[in-house]
């Protein structure tokens, strides 16, 4: 197996560092292109999605895919363009890959909007009420297109944490709010659960086909709880309550957005497909855990 990372930002590279551990697999190295969040990178020595030459890639020229390459793993977000690995290597020259068996993509939850409180799985389908949401739902389908002949496995990732970028962060940087709006929880998903899942699905020889996968731990919340729980553990007064109605004026478009969604997402059935269970089921051992990593008493 070889396994291709396009994306190596926070999540990206928590995954190239777990399968970095395994002799049978090639991740690419901390060198990514300036393009999407944490950009885009790519093994050596590359053999092109056409023909071309090998080494280096800059931003403006064609993308390329090894094609000793088996497994594909594509972080990087969509833009007003589409995907951007597709936008740029194009789909035929992947659906030519010679080698390559399973594709791994990581959307979002928001695909499916607002359900007002309700619960979503993995059969659920996709109501997008954002523009981000909808080109997330249009990179999904056009990764989906080459399922007929590949195992095709769309992650759809709830709130990303951990160390680096969690309540801690933004309590000890004074910039949490406690907003208060009842029953708006949301699921969350743990850095390295993420990167375990995707270990998981990529040990798994599976048929053709597309495959829906949710990332979330199993206990949305309230953010204001899950910041009251992060100031405990840290011994420091939480931010004062700011009601929703009171702090949405301030708002910034994309916050807006956030809030006018509610939704629960259900992981049962991906954690029994991909044979776990979450390392950090809730945001309490997923804070307890990055503390512990902070102080240098072992790994979250």
């Amino acid at each position: 197996m070889r396994l291709m990372i396009f994306g190596l930002g926070y999540v990206g590279r928590a995954v190239a560092a777990r399968v970095g551990n395994w002799p049978d697999l090639l991740t690419p190295p901390p060198d990514p292109l300036p393009q999407g969040e944490g950009g885009l990178a790519q093994t050596s020595p590359p053999s092109p999605c056409g023909r071309g030459s090998g080494g280096g890639v800059a931003a403006s020229q064609q993308l390329q895919l090894p094609e000793q390459a088996t497994h594909l793993l594509v972080t990087a977000p969509p833009g007003e363009r589409g995907d951007p690995l597709l936008a740029q290597c194009g789909l035929d020259a992947l659906a030519a890959a010679p080698d390559l068996r399973w594709i791994g993509y990581l959307s979002s939850t928001g695909v499916y909007g607002d359900r007002g409180g309700g619960w979503v799985d993995e059969t659920t389908p996709p109501a997008p009420s954002s523009e981000r949401a909808r080109r997330r739902v249009a990179a999904e389908e056009a990764w989906s297109v080459l399922a007929d002949r590949r195992a095709v496995d769309i992650f759809r990732l709830a709130g990303i944490y951990g160390p680096g970028r969690s309540a801690f962060d933004a309590l000890r940087a004074g910039t949490a709010r406690r907003i208060i709006r009842p029953g708006h929880a949301f699921g969350r998903i743990h850095r390295d659960d993420i990167a375990r899942a995707v270990c998981a699905a990529v040990r798994q020889d599976r048929a053709p086909g597309t495959r829906i996968l949710h990332l979330a731990d199993d206990e949305p919340a309230e953010s204001a709880v899950v910041i009251a729980e992060a100031a405990a553990l840290l011994g420091m007064a939480p931010p004062p309550e700011i009601q929703f109605e009171a702090a949405e004026p301030a708002m910034s478009p994309m916050a807006r957005s956030f809030w006018a969604e509610n939704r629960k997402v259900s992981s049962r059935a991906t954690q029994e497909q991909l044979g776990l269970t979450w390392l950090y089921p809730t945001y309490r051992e997923g804070l307890r855990a990055i503390l512990r990593e902070e102080r240098g008493e072992g790994l979250a």
